[in-house]
């Protein structure tokens, strides 16, 4: 593999979409739409199960390919968050936040994808 990493938990994307998973899962934990929380739970835990699959996969090409998934979850939170204000199932503030951390995952996983060109 072109990139050198000792395990998926080194590299620092697994680890902001780790935390951006927790912060989703705390965010929703009350939520009663049962269907929207478990959506929103399953699409950003998707995100570092998608890089720490790829990562273990031993191959670059393998490793791209779940890293292109895994920035098609992250747009899938980015965009259930806006529903998710408009319904009041998060605040502005959370609502801004979650988009960030987000979009600076999405930015992270291109920078990786490019790297492993």
């Amino acid at each position: 593999m072109g990139i050198k990493f000792t395990n998926f938990e080194d590299i620092t994307t697994w680890q902001k979409s780790y935390t951006l998973t927790v912060r989703i899962y705390k965010a929703f934990k009350d939520c009663k739409d049962y269907s929207f929380r478990d959506q929103i739970q399953r699409a950003v835990i998707s995100i570092m199960n998608n890089i720490a699959e790829g990562y273990e996969r031993k191959s670059n090409k393998e490793f791209k390919q779940f890293l292109f998934i895994a920035k098609g979850s992250c747009g899938e939170v980015r965009s259930m968050l806006y529903p998710a204000f408009d319904l009041g199932y998060i605040d502005k503030k959370q609502s801004d936040n979650f988009k960030n951390q987000s979009l600076e995952i999405s930015r992270m996983l291109s920078g990786l994808i490019k790297t492993l060109n």
